[in-house]
């Protein structure tokens, strides 16, 4: 019998094939697929640690209504007939969905069927709405279809790449070490990295613009004018050149560098080698799309493409790099409360067209509520009921207190998840348990419009079922039997595919109508796939306006809302870090997910640490007009002055104050929805407790109020770094009083207190505090919680916060991969491996995903001072 099951991973929009194994020590081994062609076995840190991601604790395994236990008829029962009386008594648009990028194609096309077309309103969002939405308008005013007009094939064909707004490294890790590996083989290849940090990403460009936050449509306006110049426009393929071209001749190549505050000669340098290349590329993501006016730069990156027909050929095209493994498959069933599924939108015709298919009177007329209206009007009381999917709009939606007050207020909110408490969770009326990744079956759909199965290869834990199968038992009891009566996956999925093809006759691009036919047996070994797939042929590139021709967009470059002054007088950024993703919920429960970077931290320029009185992990508590957060403090010149990063990922679970989106505002792009996610105006004040310290523990501990803490995921152990202004001798006394420990502590004249708790020979706690942050080898500790030290001596150095020399502090983490730490890597240095090849060699850091390789550089240049 054939073990191996292939599957996709769940994290990001690269969508990355994996084979899940029975591992010889129980569990699963995670590997890649080398026959898929997104990555061709490749896998960042995250897909590959998904095997530790596999384990039932915190798992959400049967309904709760009200708190309580219920069978899945009686919860269901209960849920319908909630969301009957509210509809009966306010209407159907007092009720919403909230759905997810993670989802199967198949839980969001039964979602938008029963939202949009049974009970008759478009209240269904997603938090894709957050990531790509701006991009969406963008591919559809210029295109007339949301069609990604690139595959990563044309990585290895283009003769100049463009990341703009990008963090690929980190953010698609796999994707861009394909565009490394390229480049090896094409030095040739041009790299231009747009982006007010010094990131990652910059390790490979030939040329690097640092340009000011959110003033990227004008350094691609006033390209737009440069190629003009060189090449007038061939008239009869557009609409709107007139109006765009009037626009774009205004930006000079002095307009365009003063206003994104650049040196005019790398301005020129950029435009010359896009003017002058045959192939070129430019790929984007939230540094465009999450803007006030993100649709607006989508649109001035399409253009450039268009004008200079860098697009529908090999190795050109403007590519939308997706965040989330089925961002795409959500844009096809109609995930988005502004358009209708498999790309149809609000208009008669395609209403219906949706009714005739789906046999409902009761298609919704008009667009509904997006991400951030739609909780703003939970809070106004208009929408009454809310069933959030897979998703955490507590932590990841902007001004998230907000958010939460709005769901606290909400009289019904379903929540269907696999972790039982989340952010969002705490205000759920109703839990419903859904499958995991490893135990649900259907197809995702990445960047490139690839369709690849995610298939299960674990039995459902509890009472787990998948999302789709929950919608049609809603459907069923108000009502709607016979539309919602699927008995599997793979007939959602040929439903779906029918639809894309119906009525269409090369009218919409997105049609996989040739797959409608699949049997249960061919679905289920469906390989990867890219659309359209018909029975006819299609060109592989076309405008799909109703004229054949392509939309050149006017576009006025415009600065973000955000604007720093007297009293908010710094600009945040946000974003991924390399190890987390999104709010934490998968990878947060991996200790070596945990091991990179370990707490909220803000990155600020030497400049504005001097200005600002501080250093090197200092804490910070940092406001704005919405909230404020606690981080520590990494000053880095990657950063432009006067601009600060905080990543997005910490939640409450994990962190007293590090909900990053707390500091947001709901300032959204007009045409997309998408919020203004990467400007906000703040300052930053040093904080200084008390103490600073770790503790570890055996049982769960509870934590007063003044004691700021960030959990840190280590085996066995209950671990976590704290700080407080009271006296950490005071505050340890409240953890041990009586218990019966036997306790053994040090302190020395207030600088530092170190505290073990022992019972019955097993140490139940550790607790080191220093005025500066202790240092203490981490794994030694936790060893110890495993593995009791049992000499007097071995004690001793334990209650240092040391170990006997058998495990060696190997330093803050580099690889995740291979767990190699800096003072590893700086002392292999210092022997004589001066090269990330003989770092390789050596201590194999750098060779897996290729993610900390930046970091190696940059060690090698340290160590070289």
């Amino acid at each position: 019998m054939n073990t191996v099951v292939r599957s996709t991973c769940p994290y990001c929009g690269v969508g990355c094939g994996v084979e899940a194994r029975p591992a010889v020590n129980g569990g699963h081994e995670i590997i890649g697929d080398k026959q898929h062609p997104a990555n061709f076995g490749r896998l960042c840190v995250k897909g590959a640690a998904l095997g530790e991601t596999l384990g039932l604790e915190g798992r959400l395994l049967y309904p709760e209504v009200d708190g309580e236990r219920m069978t899945w008829n009686a919860a269901l029962d209960e849920t319908a007939s909630r969301l009957q009386a509210i509809i009966d008594e306010f209407g159907p648009k007092a009720v919403a969905f909230y759905a997810s990028g993670q989802l199967l194609t198949e839980d969001y096309y039964a979602a938008n069927k029963l939202m949009k077309g049974f009970i008759g309103a478009a209240n269904i969002d997603t938090n894709s709405r957050l990531c790509m939405s701006s991009a969406v308008v963008g591919y559809k005013r210029a295109l007339g279809a949301d069609f990604v007009p690139c595959s990563y094939e044309d990585l290895e064909q283009t003769d100049l790449v463009v990341l703009v707004g990008s963090n690929a490294a980190w953010a698609h890790p796999v994707l861009y070490q394909r565009l490394v590996q390229a480049k090896k083989l094409r030095p040739q290849m041009k790299v231009v990295v747009i982006d007010p940090r010094r990131t990652a990403t910059s390790d490979i460009a030939d040329l690097h613009l640092a340009l000011r936050p959110g003033s990227d449509a004008g350094l691609f306006v006033g390209l737009l004018n440069y190629l003009l110049q060189q090449q007038p426009l061939m008239t009869d393929r557009f609409d709107g050149q007139s109006d765009a071209t009037t626009l774009a001749a205004g930006w000079s190549l002095a307009k365009c560098a003063d206003f994104c505050q650049l040196e005019s000669a790398a301005v020129q340098t950029f435009w010359q080698w896009f003017a002058s290349t045959d192939r070129a590329m430019t790929l984007y993501t939230m540094g465009i799309n999450q803007s006030s006016s993100g649709s607006d730069k989508c649109n001035a990156i399409i253009n450039v493409h268009l004008a200079s027909d860098k697009i529908g050929r090999p190795g050109c095209g403007p590519f939308s790099l997706t965040g989330q493994p089925n961002a795409m498959g959500g844009r096809e069933v109609g995930g988005l409360a502004n358009q209708l599924a498999c790309h149809m939108n609000f208009e008669p015709a395609d209403i219906a067209k949706l009714g005739r298919f789906w046999g409902s009177e009761r298609i919704a007329q008009t667009s509904g509520l997006m991400a951030v209206e739609l909780f703003e009007a939970i809070a106004r009381g208009d929408v009454k009921a809310v069933w959030i999917m897979g998703t955490n709009p507590a932590v990841s939606l902007p001004d998230s207190s907000r958010v939460a007050q709005a769901l606290a207020s909400c009289p019904l909110v379903i929540i269907s998840d696999v972790v039982r408490n989340t952010d969002t969770s705490r205000f759920a009326t109703v839990r419903f348990p859904a499958q995991a990744w490893g135990e649900k079956n259907g197809t995702v759909t990445n960047s490139e419009r690839r369709i690849s199965r995610q298939r299960g290869f674990l039995p459902s834990p509890g009472e787990a079922r998948a999302e789709w199968w929950m919608i049609s038992q809603i459907a069923r009891r108000l009502g709607y039997a016979e539309a919602f009566s699927w008995q599997h996956a793979h007939e959602i999925f040929c439903e779906h595919a029918a639809l894309s093809g119906y009525e269409n006759n090369g009218s919409r691009a997105f049609d996989i109508s040739g797959l409608a036919h699949l049997n249960l047996e061919q679905y289920d070994a469906l390989e990867p796939v890219r659309w359209p797939v018909t029975t006819a042929s299609t060109p592989a590139f076309k405008s799909w306006r109703s004229n054949g021709k392509f939309q050149l967009v006017p576009v006025e470059p415009e600065l973000p809302e955000a604007l720093a002054d007297h009293r908010y007088p710094l600009i945040l950024n946000t974003g991924r870090i390399r190890d987390q993703w999104h709010t934490m919920t998968r990878t947060g429960g991996v200790p070596r997910l945990m091991q990179h970077i370990n707490m909220p931290l803000i990155d600020i320029h030497p400049h504005d640490a001097k200005r600002y009185g501080v250093t090197e992990g200092d804490l910070v508590r940092i406001a704005s007009r919405q909230g404020g957060m606690v981080a520590r403090v990494q000053v880095s010149d990657s950063q432009l002055p006067g601009n600060v990063f905080a990543p997005m990922h910490w939640n409450q679970q994990f962190s007293r104050r590090g909900l990053v989106n707390g500091l947001v505002a709901g300032v959204c792009d007009p045409h997309s929805g998408q919020p203004e996610s990467k400007q906000t105006a703040v300052r930053i004040q040093r904080w200084q407790p008390a103490w600073r310290g770790e503790i570890f523990a055996r049982e769960k501990i509870e934590f007063t109020d003044e004691v700021q803490w960030w959990r840190q995921t280590s085996h066995g152990v209950q671990h976590f770094v704290c700080a407080a202004e009271n006296l950490p001798a005071a505050w340890a006394e409240t953890l041990t009083a009586g218990r019966g420990w036997q306790l053994q502590y040090a302190r020395g004249d207030g600088d530092f207190y170190h505290l073990l708790a022992w019972h019955n020979g097993e140490l139940q706690l550790a607790f080191y505090a220093a005025k500066g942050w202790p240092d203490i080898n981490t794994s030694a500790v936790v060893s110890a919680f495993e593995s009791a030290p049992t000499t007097a001596a071995s004690r001793h150095l334990l209650l240092a916060g040391k170990s006997a020399g058998v495990l060696r502090d190997a330093g803050a983490t580099v690889c995740s991969c291979f767990g190699v730490g800096e003072k590893t890597i700086l002392s292999a240095i210092a022997t004589g491996c001066q090269s990330v090849g003989l770092l390789g060699e050596k201590l194999r850091c750098g060779t897996n995903c290729g993610s900390c390789i930046p970091e190696l550089r940059a060690l090698i240049a340290k160590a070289a001072k």
